[in-house]
């Protein structure tokens, strides 16, 4: 399994708007893609703009599929002028 972090930092006037797509997003992410096992915004209680994604993938191809996604793309499109910085990814490996 492979486990992902995302922290994302958003314009504090543009958080609704963020909130709008990313969900989106992830209902699209949760109906389509068997591969990946959770997939959650969650936004932090003491930075207001801040939000990170927790995901969890069955296997490697499972978290290209979903990059490589036209939703994803499309999605990531449409956050942009939302955000405040860029991404910040890290890639988790499972302890099994």
């Amino acid at each position: 399994m492979i486990g992902v972090i995302a922290i994302l930092k958003v314009q504090p006037d543009k958080a609704a708007d963020f909130e709008k797509v990313f969900l989106d997003l992830q209902n699209k992410v949760k109906a389509n893609e068997p591969g990946c096992l959770a997939y959650q915004l969650v936004k932090s209680r003491t930075e207001p703009a801040v939000y990170k994604v927790l995901e969890l993938y069955a296997s490697e191809d499972a978290l290209k599929a979903h990059g490589g996604s036209d939703y994803f793309k499309a999605a990531g499109a449409a956050m942009g002028p939302f955000m405040a910085g860029r991404p910040e990814i890290d890639y988790l490996d499972a302890v099994e």
